[in-house]
Formats: structure tokens, C-alpha cells, sequence
């Protein structure tokens, strides 16, 4: 069994909602009743650089939907936006758990733009249970890219064997797996839960 020393979670998905994935922007299109199919064309092609910092939250939604007037204000949009993101059931507690151990080193790695993933690491108190955040936004570049994980492992300087690494979407494990670093694909707080254990945490 590895000694495990650093434990690596997906925030989206696996901590909280998706922030703003493809069913929000639906779900947004509808409340404010514009047309998705055009604001999908024109999200496309700022989706990496939002997520990657290069562009604000307030850039890309004057591109996307301020582009011409609206009856509603960008304030109304952004709060929204914010709205989507809820806890997912069991998951900030069992991290809180583990973090209350002090045995383990706690850290994100997700996709998300800063305003909104600072927004989510505020809210919902993310900086009492984890210490470090390796985010898109703040690092440069996304997941599945392998860069984002060897970027995270050598910061912390930590042997891929000693880490492990959660996350919802099967794609997002690859990168890591080739690392040798130690992966669970997460369902459920339950199964994260059993799965840990598996790795003696």
C-alpha cells in the first residue's frame, strides 16, 4: 500500500456543482430568455481562455451576452451565474474529516475562471479544509492536460506514488494515472469514502 501524504481533489463535481458548465448556460438562457444557440457560439471560442485567467468573468460576459442591450443587467447575470454552484452531498464533509486528521495535505485541482472560483473557495469556506488550490485559473493552463499535474506535484514536491487524485470525469484521470499518481474516479461521497480507505486513509 502507497504511503499516501497528499490528497488531490476536482472541485466541481466532486466538492460543489459544476459552475458553469453546459447545463447552466441552459439553465441560464432560459431564465433570462435569450438565444443559447447563439451564446454558445460565442462561448466557444473564449471557454479556455476564461478558464485559464487570460480573460475576467466580466470580459466574457460583455462578449457573450452585453454585446448589445439587454433587459436585465450584468449584475443579474453574474449573481446567477454564482447561484448554480451548491454543495454535492457528503463531499466538504468527509474532506473536512480528513483534514481534521492532520496527517494529509489537501489541495484542488480543477477548471474554473478566478472570479467565479474565488467566489467558490469564499462561500463555501474551501481554504478551512485545503491548503493549496491549483486551479486553471490561477496556474495557466486546464485539465486533462498533464502540465496542470506536474505543475502541482512539483510546487508541493511530492513523488506521484504518495498523492492521490479525485475527480468525476474518467478523461481528467488519464494525465494523472501516467503520472503514477494514485486516482479515484469519484460517484458519490459513500464510494469516496470506501475507496479511500482502500488506500489506508
Amino acid at each position: 500500500m502507497a504511503n499516501i501524504t497528499t490528497i488531490f481533489f476536482d472541485v466541481g463535481g466532486v466538492l460543489l456543482t459544476d459552475g458553469w458548465n453546459h447545463i447552466a448556460r441552459a439553465r441560464a438562457a432560459e431564465n433570462f430568455g435569450y438565444d443559447l444557440k447563439d451564446f454558445e457560439t460565442r462561448h466557444a471560442p473564449l471557454a479556455d481562455a476564461l478558464d485559464t485567467g487570460k480573460i475576467s468573468v466580466n470580459d466574457y460576459i460583455d462578449k457573450v451576452i452585453f454585446y448589445k442591450d439587454r433587459p436585465f443587467s450584468k449584475i443579474d447575470f453574474y449573481d446567477f451565474m454564482k447561484e448554480q454552484s451548491v454543495p454535492i452531498p457528503g463531499t466538504l464533509d468527509l474532506a473536512a474529516k480528513i483534514a481534521a486528521q492532520k496527517k494529509y495535505t489537501l489541495g484542488t485541482i480543477n477548471n474554473e475562471s478566478t472570479q467565479l472560483n474565488l467566489y467558490r473557495l469564499d462561500k463555501f469556506h474551501l481554504a478551512d479544509t485545503f491548503s493549496f488550490f491549483f486551479s486553471s485559473c490561477f496556474m495557466g493552463v486546464k485539465k486533462p492536460e498533464s502540465e496542470l499535474f506536474e505543475r502541482a506535484l512539483h510546487i508541493l514536491y511530492k513523488k506521484p506514488v504518495e498523492t492521490i487524485f479525485i475527480d468525476d470525469r474518467e478523461e481528467n484521470l488519464v494525465a494523472p494515472r501516467n503520472l503514477k499518481m494514485n486516482t479515484i474516479h469519484f460517484e458519490n461521497a459513500d464510494q469516496l469514502e470506501k475507496e479511500l480507505r482502500k488506500f489506508g486513509v
